[in-house]
């Protein structure tokens, strides 16, 4: 049995079920399916406008859903807030990484989750251990982990927010755009990251306009096209052309649009 049949087996770590997202008269997302599973990396991608940024705002608590179902690890949830998300084990990286720039490496991995002594006092120390023993299950190689944010490179502090996801005791990373303004060297070291994620036995959804990149790194590709799930196709056994047929809903030699009943195979 192959390793992508075991996986579907399995419960999928994060499940949504007929996902629908209005604003005003505007329909993002119609009747939307989505599954991860631990240890797997699932690539969301569509053309602008295909409802990806809104699909990832319901999983993260920013813009929940206006209908349809939520599981995580089989589980019924409700995901209404950022902070449910959080205490589902749900964490995102936006474009942004939001990471502080006058703060160092610790200080931005435990902000506002500091660690304390007894007495009120910070506890630096440990903070600096487990910011030590994160980096190195994600094999990130840092100057020093009081290096100031400001002077790291975009890789660094791609790494850095993933890191601070990691700390969190998070189940499902959402990486949104996580290579975009990279260079090849620092877009090497991320998607070693995402590699390693997947090592970690976590469940991984990359949203990328990056086609080579997501290619290289994920197991299962994802396509939505205006606000619906229009292909899903196992990376080993399907060509860009296919999957930007799918996003574009043209035909390239003779293949139209996919449907997710026939892309797996």
């Amino acid at each position: 049995m192959s390793a992508q049949a075991q996986l579907q087996d399995k419960t999928p770590r994060l499940q949504m079920r007929g996902i629908g997202k209005s604003y005003g008269p505007v329909r993002a997302l119609s009747d939307v399916d989505l599954e991860v599973y631990a240890g797997e990396v699932v690539g969301l991608v569509g053309d602008n406008g295909a409802g990806k940024s809104t699909l990832v705002k319901t999983i993260s608590g920013v813009g929940p859903a206006d209908e349809g179902e939520i599981f995580v690890e089989g589980q019924p949830v409700k995901i209404s807030s950022p902070q449910a998300a959080s205490s589902l084990g749900i964490a995102t990286v936006y474009q942004d990484l939001a990471l502080c720039d006058n703060l160092d490496v610790v200080s931005n991995l435990f902000l506002g989750r500091e660690r304390y002594r007894l007495g009120g006092v910070l506890n630096e120390l440990e903070m600096e251990r487990r910011s030590l023993e994160v980096l190195r299950t994600l094999n990130v190689k840092l100057p020093s982990v009081r290096t100031k944010v400001a002077s790291l490179s975009g890789g660094q502090r791609q790494s850095i927010a993933v890191a601070r996801a990691i700390l969190g005791n998070a189940r499902v990373v959402l990486l949104d755009e996580p290579t975009a303004a990279l260079g090849v060297a620092q877009t090497r070291q991320v998607l070693q990251l995402i590699r390693r994620l997947r090592e970690q036995g976590l469940a991984v959804l990359v949203i990328s306009h990056n086609m080579a990149d997501v290619f290289e790194v994920v197991d299962r590709i994802v396509v939505l096209r205006l606000g619906r799930r229009v292909g899903t196709f196992d990376v080993r056994n399907v060509t860009p052309e296919r999957v930007i047929a799918a996003i574009t809903g043209a035909e390239f030699g003779g293949i139209m649009r996919a449907s997710s009943d026939d892309a797996e195979g």
